[in-house]
């Protein structure tokens, strides 16, 4: 009995080994995906990188456990994955979009949420629901769903709060970077709007350690290996 209980306990330690290294090989494997996808709209890719560390730092901000804050670190890198399927004359276009090209954008929510949503894992649930409500607006005007307020999960608000600064302060095709103080005003502009109260009155507090942290990143150029890592 004494040996079967043993065999049995090391069976179960080798299957949960198993099961870690699986999830982390599908993580590496999204995350991959995550940066081909931004890489058609940012050809450093340390975007997806500085929304994982900012989403987590804004987390601990609004008082989110630190396990909460370290899973969504992982999970909304992968906001935009669904853009993997979105036309580059759509995704790089220097103007305006028509209502037909605007459509063709409006679905990369849904795409990802397919892509994610397959999973039973917590870390890509998670995933998935960022993904798919990402681009809600908090006075309910977003898509896909048309979701408001509280009825949006905190982790799309969170990600969709620190996605808006990031994108502000890149170059794009179509614009020049704007400064972070800029970016900021342009976030508090849509305080109530497109984004929760909370979430931003939360960022302007801790401000000055997010851009801190933004700049870290960049001249770190970490990866997307550093939101795996780190602990």
């Amino acid at each position: 009995m004494e040996r079967f209980v043993a065999d049995f306990g090391r069976m179960y330690r080798e299957r949960n080994e198993a099961l870690v290294q699986l999830t982390h090989a599908h993580h590496e494997s999204l995350l991959r995906l995550s940066l081909a996808a931004d890489f058609k709209d940012d050809d450093t890719g340390l975007h997806i990188v500085r929304i994982g560390f900012l989403a987590e730092a804004l987390a601990l901000l609004l008082g989110e456990s630190r396990d909460k804050a370290l899973m969504l670190r992982k999970a909304a890198p992968m906001h935009d994955i669904g853009k993997i399927g979105t036309p580059d004359a759509v995704l790089k276009k220097p103007g305006p979009l028509t209502p037909q090209e605007r459509a063709v954008m409006n679905q990369h929510p849904a795409i990802g949420h397919s892509i994610l949503g397959r999973s039973r894992v917590p870390l890509f649930e998670l995933a998935a629901e960022v993904a798919l409500h990402h681009h809600e607006r908090y006075d309910g005007k977003g898509y896909p769903a048309g979701l408001a307020a509280e009825a949006i999960p905190l982790s799309a608000r969170i990600t969709s709060v620190v996605d808006f600064y990031d994108a502000l302060t890149m170059d794009r095709v179509y614009r020049k970077a704007y400064s972070p103080g800029q970016a900021l005003s342009m976030l508090v502009q849509e305080r109530g709007k497109a984004f929760d109260p909370r979430v931003v009155d939360a960022f302007v507090e801790g401000f000055d350690g997010l851009e801190t942290l933004r700049q870290f990143i960049n001249a770190q150029n970490l990866d997307f290996h550093a939101l795996i890592g780190a602990h």
